[in-house]
């Protein structure tokens, strides 16, 4: 067998082993997975495993293994593969037999031939989906997953990638001094909450979504879902389970990095067929070029191991159910009183001294859809902050706040340019049969901040009303409606929506809360900038896991505590019949739900159920007083 460094470097050697010993046997296939997950466990194993998200293509070795945390933008049709075949040499007449699971191209020695009639050749299946880097995913994931990692990795040698790299002696400097890049990550002091975000080695596609590669002549298209997204777009071929992976799910996967260069003949009309898999086929120019881009561009990877993630907070484990998790979870709710109360100033500094629309931020920001009952989600809680005033400042702040406490977040501005241009809505494009992606086409739990303050008179075209329309089926039902030509597909999920504007919003929401700023800051860029700066990172972290943690956890209401807040509701009615409504009860269970679980308790309890009354009626009695003052704009 290899030695136990060839796991990370050579992990096709490890299967070449399992496979000589075990073929034609299917348990070495068992045996591969049950390896390499055993490796993982180890102490600290998973951050030598280098990842895409973090170290550009041409610094890793062709065939190693490495990771990627990625969203399932599109999945294309199930491939077969010759699972094993067998070569023959014609001169000498002796058979090998190889395995082709995790590889693109067949192995084959300079002698030999493929048998494709040979009775040992076993035909299998496998599905490969589009990934892309997770959308809006913050600066501080990045940079947090970043320096978990060793520098274990240099320029590779064994091929000419196809994009423009820094220079020799920039990539000299960086091999002799390792160090260096680290240190360009952690910025001055190491301060991880900066709101720049931070130069790391070379990200594999720049700022938007085309890169020209030789062998196509059009731009490829790299079908990011945001706009100025930057990170590899992969391939990633599943073996086993691929089942329960669908579009937008969020995945870790581990697996060997295929970037051979024969790839790219398939963007080519000279196609080498008796090199590439005979038995792979393309419809059309167009799907070939989008299903088999250059591997320089949109590299491979075959999986071994594959988990969808609860989260993707760098500071949290990934898994809260293993036993050191819960040691964690415990060790840091016993903390949380004091967590609440400094997140609860931090925000009120950030919303101008509103301590109340703070409030109702943490119980946003905590949200989450978790459970559907027919169509109806249960959790969402949309907020509309109303009042905000009109200048780009504010609001842009307030987002960038937003940035630096949640994973992934993405800023609306809602203009009629926008509205009209921006593409919303996935599609499925039937020439290349491919999924193309829309601004809506976002992972679970991100936050998207609509920013209404922008939105000026004007009309809006045909595109314009189906994004809107979009955009209110997102909050009401926590769902958006792909378009597939002939007919739309609804695709479920979990987007945090916070609504800015200056009056009630255009668009639905769960909770109004209309801002009563109780500061005036003479400069507003400056004083919204320095909120960031005061903060210490230790501080920032434990807000960060806070508002991940919560997400999380199961809550409940006991029978008695129902039947109080029954009788309770049925009093409220006789007391103001005509405006207390089975919504207002619904509404009011809604915040009592996060006003527990932000106090880190999973059960309802009395005192919470009336604290969660008060926060109502100060928020209605600030609604009625702004209508008193501005008539019926609210």
């Amino acid at each position: 067998m290899p030695c136990v460094g060839d796991w990370l470097n050579n992990p096709l050697s490890i299967v070449r082993g399992f496979f000589a010993q075990n073929a034609p046997n299917s348990d070495w296939e068992k045996k591969v997975t049950e390896y390499f997950k055993e490796k993982l466990k180890e102490n600290n194993a998973t951050n030598w495993v280098p990842s895409l998200n973090d170290v550009p293509v041409h610094y890793l070795k062709p065939n190693s293994l490495v990771k990627f945390r990625c969203m399932v933008q599109d999945m294309f049709d199930p491939e077969f593969y010759m699972g094993v075949y067998e070569t023959v040499d014609p001169n000498t007449n002796a058979r090998v037999l190889h395995f082709g699971k995790y590889r693109d191209v067949a192995e084959c020695g300079p002698q030999q031939e493929i048998d494709l009639n040979s009775a040992q050749t076993v035909t299998s299946e496998r599905q490969t989906f589009y990934c892309v880097p997770v959308p809006g995913e913050s600066a501080w994931v990045k940079e947090i997953s970043f320096l978990a990692e060793p520098v274990l990795f240099s320029p590779s040698t064994s091929y000419t990638p196809s994009r423009h790299k820094r220079s020799y002696e920039e990539d000299e400097d960086t091999d002799l001094h390792p160090s260096k890049q680290k240190e360009q990550h952690m910025g001055s002091g190491g301060d991880l909450h900066g709101c720049v975000e931070p130069k790391r080695l070379e990200t594999e596609a720049p700022a938007g979504h085309h890169l020209i590669s030789p062998n196509c002549s059009p731009p490829l298209d790299l079908n990011f879902p945001l706009p100025g997204e930057k990170g590899p777009a992969c391939l990633v071929k599943v073996y086993e389970g691929w089942e329960s992976f669908k579009v937008n799910d969020v995945l870790e996967v581990y697996g060997v990095l295929s970037v051979d260069p024969v790839l790219s003949i398939v963007n080519n009309e000279e196609r080498d067929s008796s090199t590439l898999d005979p038995m792979e086929c393309m419809d059309t120019a167009e799907e070939q070029r989008v299903h088999s881009p250059p591997a320089s561009l949109v590299p491979r990877i075959h999986v071994i191991l594959a988990q969808k993630l609860q989260h993707i907070n760098p500071l949290l484990p990934a898994c809260l159910n293993e036993e050191e998790s819960k040691t964690f979870v415990s060790n840091f709710m016993s903390e949380l009183s004091p967590v609440r109360a400094e997140l609860l100033g931090f925000l009120t500094h950030a919303l101008l001294g509103d301590s109340l629309a703070a409030e109702y931020l943490i119980l946003h920001l905590i949200s989450t859809v978790y459970a559907r009952r027919d169509v109806l989600p249960l959790g969402k809680f949309t907020v509309n902050l109303s009042g905000c005033p009109r200048n780009n400042v504010f609001t842009e702040h307030v987002y960038h706040i937003i940035q630096q406490l949640v994973p992934a977040s993405f800023r609306l501005q809602m203009t009629i340019g926008n509205m009209n241009h921006s593409r919303f809505i996935p599609h499925k494009d039937y020439t290349a049969n491919r999924l193309v992606s829309g601004v809506l086409q976002l992972a679970s739990n991100t936050s998207l901040v609509i920013d209404e303050t922008q939105l000026e008179q004007g009309q809006l075209d045909t595109t314009g009303v189906h994004n809107v329309t979009a955009l209110g089926n997102l909050i009401t039902w926590q769902k958006v409606d792909y378009d597939f030509n002939y007919h739309r597909m609804e695709f479920p999920c979990n987007i945090n929506v916070l609504i800015t504007s200056e009056g009630r919003s255009l668009l639905p929401s769960d909770c109004q809360v209309h801002l009563q700023p109780q500061i005036i800051p003479p400069n507003m860029e400056e004083y919204m900038s320095s909120l960031l700066t005061a903060v210490l990172p230790s501080v920032l972290n434990k807000f960060r896991i806070y508002l991940s943690l919560l997400k999380l956890l199961d809550y409940s209401i006991s029978d008695e505590v129902t039947k109080a807040v029954e009788e309770d509701f049925v009093e409220m009615r006789k007391n103001d019949p005509e405006s207390i409504t089975a919504d207002d009860l619904h509404k009011t269970l809604l915040v009592a739900r996060f006003l527990s679980l932000s106090a880190g308790q999973t059960t309802l309890s009395r005192e919470r159920w009336l604290r969660a009354k008060q926060l109502e009626a100060l928020r209605k009695a600030r609604l009625q007083q702004q209508r008193c003052v501005n008539g019926n704009e609210l």
